[in-house]
């Protein structure tokens, strides 16, 4: 479990706030190519120019931390998607905060992440029009966005994870043996102290990535533990910042 259940993402820092006042999204059903209808949230600022993010969320799929993640990211003049992984196996949301998310998490695959997330991209070009999409994802999601990078398909521009898993055991397939399939730039963001990535395994996905010359940036922060991005985790606020504007500086290379 990354956050929760009533937890919000750091507010953004006040100097990369680009939009007067809120930029509300609204939650959508989409449609993915296999006709699975699924829940999905979007948030589009008025005169946007920056590049958009699909978002990736942890475990639990779509729920308010990441609607309202959006509209961080809105609010910052990039308009942002949230995707709801369990559209196949748990039909539409909203869902309750007792939501037993973890049957459904083993049912999905690469492929129909990946599928889902063409929808909401394509969702998200339709409302705020053509520009570079990046992925941006969270634990779980993390690994996802990392997977993301290799999909032809989806053609991002950029992927970032926040503490993504990077082991192979537990989804059949790890991101440092697909680091050579990687088609964009990645940020990876690590925290130091997270018990369930160890920084062997940071390194070694920092190696990978170097040897198939993707161009990358990981950082890790020391002493920071699992979902440090949380505004509940007081004693990492300057952790948190800083991953606002590591991304932030990311996106906005993709549009530079």
């Amino acid at each position: 479990m990354c956050f929760d259940a009533d937890s919000r993402p750091p507010e953004l820092p006040a100097d990369l706030r680009r939009i007067a006042g809120a930029a509300p999204g609204e939650r959508i059903e989409l449609q993915s190519a296999d006709g699975t209808r699924f829940s999905a949230f979007v948030s589009v600022p008025p005169e946007a120019g920056g590049a958009g993010v699909v978002i990736f969320p942890d475990v639990r799929g779509l729920y308010p931390f990441y609607e309202t993640l959006a509209e961080r990211f809105a609010a910052a003049g990039h308009p942002a998607a949230v995707l709801d992984y369990f559209g196949r196996t748990a039909g539409l949301g909203p869902r309750d905060d007792d939501f037993d998310y973890w049957p459904h998490v083993t049912e999905t695959t690469v492929e129909q992440v990946q599928a889902d997330a063409v929808a909401a991209r394509d969702a998200l070009l339709e409302r705020a029009g053509p520009r570079p999409v990046a992925s941006v994802g969270f634990c779980y999601g993390g690994f996802r966005s990392f997977m993301a990078a290799t999909s032809a398909e989806l053609g991002l521009a950029g992927a970032v994870g926040f503490y993504g898993a990077l082991s192979g055991k537990r989804f059949g397939v790890a991101p440092t043996d697909r680091a050579a399939d990687v088609r964009c730039p990645v940020l990876g963001l690590f925290g130091g102290a997270d018990e369930g990535i160890p920084i062997e395994q940071i390194e070694a996905y920092d190696a990978a990535l170097e040897a198939a010359g993707v161009e990358h940036e990981i950082h890790v922060y020391p002493g920071a533990p699992h979902s440090f991005f949380d505004r509940k985790y007081e004693q990492f606020a300057a952790e948190s910042e800083d991953a606002w504007r590591r991304t932030l500086a990311f996106l906005d290379r993709l549009t530079a």
